[in-house]
C-alpha cells in the first residue's frame, strides 16, 4: 500500500487551511487555470465568481462577484473578470464555480486566487 501525506491543518494555523480538493494540490499556474475555465465552458455551465476574506472562508456565505455569468463562453473575458475580483480584493481568496445547468448545481468550484491568511 502506498504512503498518504499526512496535511497538517489546523484552525489554530490559518495559513494551514485547505478549501475543498483542489487545494491540496500545488497552485495551479495561468495556463492550468485556463484550461479548468475551458472545460467549464466547453460543458456549457455557467462560471460564477465569488470572494471573501480568508477568516471566513469556511462559511457558507461567500460574496458574489457581479452576477453570474451566465451564457458566457469567452475564456478570456472569463478570466479578466477573476484578476477584476482579485485587483478589487486583494486580500481575499478569490473562487471560480462551474454552474451546472442540468443538474442545477455546482459542477467546479476553485480557488484560483488565494487571500493573506490573518
Amino acid at each position: 500500500m502506498s504512503k498518504v501525506q499526512d496535511y497538517t491543518s489546523r484552525l489554530s494555523d490559518p495559513a494551514s487551511r485547505r478549501m475543498g480538493t483542489f487545494s491540496y494540490l500545488p497552485e495551479m499556474d495561468d495556463a492550468q487555470i485556463r484550461k479548468q475555465v475551458e472545460w467549464i465552458v466547453k460543458h456549457g455551465w455557467n462560471p460564477a465568481i465569488e470572494h471573501t476574506e480568508p477568516q471566513f472562508a469556511k462559511s457558507n456565505y461567500w460574496y458574489m462577484w457581479k452576477l453570474p455569468m451566465f451564457g458566457e463562453t469567452d475564456v478570456d473575458a472569463i478570466l479578466a473578470e477573476l484578476k477584476a475580483c482579485h485587483d478589487a480584493n486583494p486580500d481575499n481568496h478569490v473562487r471560480l464555480i462551474g454552474y451546472n445547468n442540468y443538474s442545477q448545481s455546482q459542477g467546479a468550484n476553485m480557488v484560483v486566487y488565494r487571500g493573506t491568511p490573518v
